[in-house]
């Protein structure tokens, strides 16, 4: 219905007014759900990468210590009860249902939402009346430049989400972590009252302007190369509450990825800046890549924010053995390996290929495309140069178009996959059909080898023109096609 009442609207119009249509949307559906998230403690995450994964590390985290979660992320949705695909193709979903699900939540007995929020979500006033207590920052890289104009909007997008913060309301808490209303000031007294924190990864250098917003707690977590030289661009004002959790000693092998970490001190407090292995204590995850670990040292830190027990979220962390459409590797019995993966960005790229050299294999096969939608136009060869410069083999297929030609986009990441040295109709294909390309890597891979299918993950869809969405699971599909293979 709202759709159809837009059409209506001329463009310039609708343009001029979509600020305040956002805006209404946002506050109706939170009078319509009567207001959740006043009632248990909201963590907010938001960056270019690692998002999806830290929300399922953190779920993981605080399930570990008898608590109840609930999430909303680009993979999956739980309501506290249940877990499922995410099936929208959007990660900060409608200001309706992403109400209904923190309702959802407080009505299954969760004591924490975590709510993924991305740029486009916090334009549209997708966090508005979300009443958030932590606010946790992975790290910014340039994207969706094309959608914000520019690296400063992009960044100035997410800092309204941190400028947020000073207008959500005060919680209290018991010592189950439920949120409780007060109804006298000696009761006050008798709860812990939640600060309003905001946690950032220190070794990305746009940390400084997320630290700098209102906040009654700040802290920070710093990789091996932490020394003071990292402080420098950190105001004396955010230095001197600044709290921060240092992590090293990464080694990452075929079996998993470990580190060491020193447990929050305050910046004042410190006496060294390396990490002495004796007295740090050690996380060994089941999960490959060394960027895993950042992802579990920012899980620490936000339960250390909040007054919980690290070492019963170490076991948390430990338990995960793998993330939906992340390095998932699909095996039906072929005598090759083949992994399937989220990576739709260059950097995730580039992380991506760091793990793979863990994996031991003959040739790489990788078979990719680029979105489509207005989205990013200028990754799209940076791509397809990146899997020339890595791969032997490379496919580039068809990925989520939307309403652009699919073919321009092939041949705009073929582009950069040139630029490498690979030549077309040798060491590069380009096939429009996804279905077809991945049939066709299997179909090119020997024994030993590797085939990477990046860009879709576990999403649900193919998102065509107007607005189609075709049922579509990377995973599945490449699962159906080694079976036929004979794989």
């Amino acid at each position: 219905m709202l759709n159809k009442i837009k059409k209506l609207i001329p463009h310039r119009l609708f343009k001029a007014i979509q600020p305040i249509y956002h805006f209404v949307l946002s506050f109706a559906a939170v009078m319509v759900h009567g207001f959740p998230s006043d009632r248990l403690v909201v963590i907010g995450v938001t960056g270019t990468t690692g998002k999806t994964s830290t929300v399922y590390l953190l779920a993981r985290a605080l399930k570990a210590m008898g608590y109840k979660v609930g999430y909303t992320s680009t993979a999956m949705f739980s309501d506290g009860d249940k877990e499922w695909l995410n099936d929208k193709k959007m990660t900060m979903v409608g200001r309706f249902f992403t109400q209904r699900m923190i309702r959802k939540m407080f009505q299954n007995g969760c004591e924490f939402a975590i709510i993924e929020s991305t740029s486009e979500g916090i334009r549209q006033f997708r966090h508005r009346f979300i009443n958030f207590d932590i606010l946790l920052f992975t790290g910014l890289y340039p994207e969706h430049l094309e959608s914000h104009g520019s690296f400063e909007n992009y960044k100035a997008a997410k800092g309204r989400l941190f400028g947020h913060l000073s207008f959500c309301n005060t919680k209290y808490v018991n010592d189950q972590q439920k949120v409780v209303k007060p109804k006298s000031g000696l009761e006050k007294l008798r709860l812990n009252r939640v600060k309003k924190t905001i946690v950032v990864n220190g070794d990305n250098e746009n940390a400084p302007y997320f630290l700098n917003f209102w906040s009654e707690k700040k802290l920070a977590f710093f990789g091996d190369s932490f020394d003071n030289n990292k402080l420098a661009n950190f105001s004396e004002v955010i230095l001197k509450d600044l709290e921060v959790l240092r992590f090293g000693d990464v080694e990452s092998t075929i079996t998993g990825t470990s580190f060491s970490f020193f447990p929050v001190v305050r910046v004042s407090d410190q006496k060294d800046t390396e990490i002495n292995k004796d007295s740090a204590e050690k996380v060994s995850l089941k999960l490959l890549g060394t960027f895993n670990a950042q992802n579990a040292a920012a899980v620490l830190t936000v339960c250390s924010g909040l007054g919980l027990s690290l070492e019963k979220a170490q076991i948390g962390l430990e338990e995960v053995s793998g993330l939906v459409g992340k390095m998932e590797r699909i095996d039906t019995g072929q005598n090759f390996t083949v992994i399937v993966d989220y990576a739709f960005e260059p950097r995730a790229l580039e992380k991506l290929y760091e793990t793979m050299d863990l994996v031991i294999h003959q040739r790489t096969i990788h078979v990719l495309g680029s979105t489509g939608g207005g989205r990013d136009i200028l990754r799209r060869p940076i791509l397809g140069q990146i899997a020339g410069q890595k791969a032997d083999l490379v496919i580039v297929t068809n990925e989520d178009p939307y309403d652009d030609d699919p073919q321009e986009i092939i041949d705009a990441v073929a582009s950069g996959a040139e630029t490498a040295g690979k030549i077309f109709g040798e060491n590069l294909l380009k096939i429009l059909d996804r279905r077809e390309a991945i049939r066709r890597a299997f179909e090119e891979a020997r024994a030993g080898d590797l085939v990477l299918i990046t860009g879709k993950g576990g999403e649900q869809f193919i998102c065509s023109k107007n607005g189609e969405k075709i049922p579509w699971d990377d995973r599945l599909v490449a699962r159906e096609e080694l079976v036929s293979l004979g794989g």
